[in-house]
């Protein structure tokens, strides 16, 4: 099987879609993590995904998780802590805080971490361009000083956003983030989020699968429509914070 190999500078890939077919979604190894590359990535359903100390790879998997934001599903369990847990809900409050928490999650059946420190360097820069966010979940301490207990990141280009990871120091944590954050970013015209892996946590907030030249379709359109509003920063939503 003959993996393309990308040059050190450039933005240009192989067909996705002939790694879809032949190499079970790897579509190169090489290359670099500069914003530019990333930005010329997503559009095309192309992410890096690899391990420390191995080379970069670039990866397409199909089909393809996604989440349409007005079918997001709010479980009964999940609506009551909604209701009467005491939490804050932030937007791009502690970006390297998620990122690095993210990171730092065991995860079954992976040895060590495919957060690398290089890809926590290009996801900050990312985020210093306006282009990957963090969504933050707060709950109090026993003295009542709010400590960062979950969240998620993900990239935002035109009208998609690519979910990247999350992370839950204290329970449901992640899931109040995500729960609040999804209709926000609807509110600022996201209309489709790219959960790319299938889980039974994303399943239970109502993602689907889609096929790969759908979802191909999908991003070459919504990718190149301006938000509605820029994803901004500062408080999404308090509940019982004194």
């Amino acid at each position: 099987m003959d993996i393309p190999i990308l040059p050190p500078y450039g933005c240009r890939f192989p067909d996705p879609a002939q790694a879809v077919a032949e190499r079970d979604g790897l579509v190169a190894v090489g290359g670099d993590l500069s914003p530019e590359r990333l930005l010329a990535a997503y559009p095309q359903g192309i992410f890096p995904w690899y391990s420390e100390n191995q080379p970069i790879c670039w990866f397409a998997l199909a089909p393809r998780t996604v989440l349409f934001p007005e079918k997001i599903h709010i479980g009964r369990s999940l609506h009551k802590n909604l209701r009467n847990k005491p939490y804050a809900v932030t937007a791009n409050h502690s970006f390297s805080a998620v990122i690095a928490a993210c990171a730092a999650v065991p995860r079954a059946g992976q040895d060590g971490t495919w957060i690398t420190g290089d890809m926590q360097r290009a996801y900050t820069k990312l985020h210093e361009m306006g282009h990957a966010h963090s969504f933050e979940c707060w709950y109090p301490d026993q003295a009542g000083r709010l400590k960062l207990a979950g969240g998620f990141y993900g990239v935002q280009i035109g009208r998609v956003f690519f979910g990247e990871s999350m992370f839950a120091a204290q329970a449901d944590a992640s899931k109040t983030a995500f729960a609040l954050a999804v209709p926000y970013l609807a509110e600022c015209g996201i209309e489709l989020i790219d959960c790319q892996q299938n889980t039974p946590h994303l399943a239970r907030f109502g993602s689907e699968q889609m096929d790969f030249a759908d979802f191909q379709a999908a991003l070459r359109r919504l990718t190149a429509q301006p938000l509605a509003h820029p994803i901004g920063s500062g408080v999404l939503a308090a509940n019982r914070i004194s």
